[in-house]
């Protein structure tokens, strides 16, 4: 789901390339997702290292004689429907085939207007990803302080010095040493589950602006869109909610909404958890993005394995967490606003570059928009 391949979750040895199908695709290989359930199928990546690829992804590799594979790579992204729709019929969830891909066709202007294109498309992407990159390690920051105050236990104690190792008094729990004036307790002590839903069929002219799992998959960018075009109930948000996706919990999936819309709703797939007092809105948020919260999800999950897996949103309101003092929950909040703050403006450009690309797009695709080559420098 990214635009760029530049690492991959995953590694193999020398041994495993030897004695298996996989097949290397290089520098500069456009890889398709060829199956996949939900909105995998037919997501195009762009490699911008030499990775190998198991027998899911189907490589293209160009002819750059002739063609930018840049341009090959945009080209096929903004052809993801039509990828979907000519997906072998055969089987019984639909695949892509080299076979397939082979008949498609390509509209192909001179190399020098595919490398105006592709200069001008890739420009959006670097400044994404640049921003995520940002966003990211402000992320890690956040989650650093988490880690160091409420699991390592060296928040500052009344002389500012690191709690545990300044000798704090520790005293046992049933989830192990704790604090003393720690308490363990039930997540919904401090979070409730929103459950507000509407249903934009019913609102067939009006404009929502719409998380769903694709687009936070998307550089976490809301769609807007008609009620008339969204098909099924959603649950209703403002900005003060907490998104964690209750499918597949082995592949995190938690986001902050920034509604720019009077009329925000996310998918269903979604827990919308709302802190009770949001003086501690940042601290829920780090707690649900941290490993320990994760663990608990994954534990909990039903379903057989893989991606048919959920969680019950109420079973999670029973895990048992061990609580902090308000007054520390308080001042971790206030001590990395900062950092989501930055983080939302980042995310709130990235829209915007996101929003520019995609109405761009198709209008350099089908050369409805014309880069002059004179114009190249």
């Amino acid at each position: 789901r990214n635009t760029f391949i530049t690492n991959t979750e995953k590694t193999i040895t020398e041994a495993g390339v030897k004695n298996s199908s996989t097949k290397l695709a290089k520098k500069n290989d456009i890889v398709i997702a060829s199956a996949g359930q939900g909105n995998t199928r037919g997501q195009v990546s762009l490699c911008k290292i030499d990775t190998f690829i198991n027998q899911s992804i189907i490589a293209i590799r160009t002819n750059n004689k002739l063609v930018n594979p840049v341009y090959v790579f945009y080209n096929l992204k903004s052809r993801y429907k039509e990828l979907r729709q000519i997906s072998d019929g055969h089987s019984i969830r639909g695949s892509l085939t080299t076979k397939i891909i082979n008949k498609m066709k390509i509209n192909l202007p001179p190399i020098k207007d595919q490398n105006n294109i592709a200069n001008i498309l890739s420009s959006f992407d670097e400044k994404i990803e640049i921003n995520n990159q940002i966003s990211k390690k402000l992320e890690e920051m956040a989650q650093a302080i988490f880690k160091q105050w409420f699991v390592d236990f060296e928040f500052p104690n009344e002389n500012g010095e690191p709690y545990k190792s300044s000798g704090g008094e520790m005293v046992e729990s049933e989830l192990g040493m704790i604090p003393k004036g720690w308490k363990v307790t039930t997540l919904d002590n401090i979070v409730n589950i929103s459950t507000k839903s509407i249903n934009p069929q019913n609102y067939a002219e009006r404009v929502f602006e719409h998380y769903s799992i694709p687009a936070l998959d998307n550089n976490k960018t809301p769609e807007i869109q008609m009620g008339k075009e969204i098909k099924s109930n959603k649950y209703l948000i403002d900005d003060n909610v907490i998104l964690i996706s209750k499918l597949n919990p082995n592949t995190k999936r938690i986001w902050k909404p920034i509604p720019q819309y009077k009329f925000a709703i996310c998918s269903t797939e979604f827990i919308v958890y709302v802190p009770k007092e949001n003086n501690i809105f940042y601290y829920v948020y780090e707690f649900i993005n941290s490993d320990y919260f994760s663990e608990m999800l994954v534990s909990h999950a039903t379903g057989s394995t893989g991606s048919r897996q959920r969680v019950k949103p109420k079973d999670t309101l029973n895990f048992k967490i061990y609580l902090p003092p308000v007054e520390l929950m308080v001042k971790f909040s206030k001590a990395v606003k900062p950092m989501h703050d930055s983080i939302s403006l980042k995310n709130l450009e990235i829209q915007k570059l996101v929003l520019t690309r995609d109405t761009l797009l198709p209008k350099l695709m089908s050369g409805e928009i014309r880069v002059p080559v004179e114009e190249e420098k």
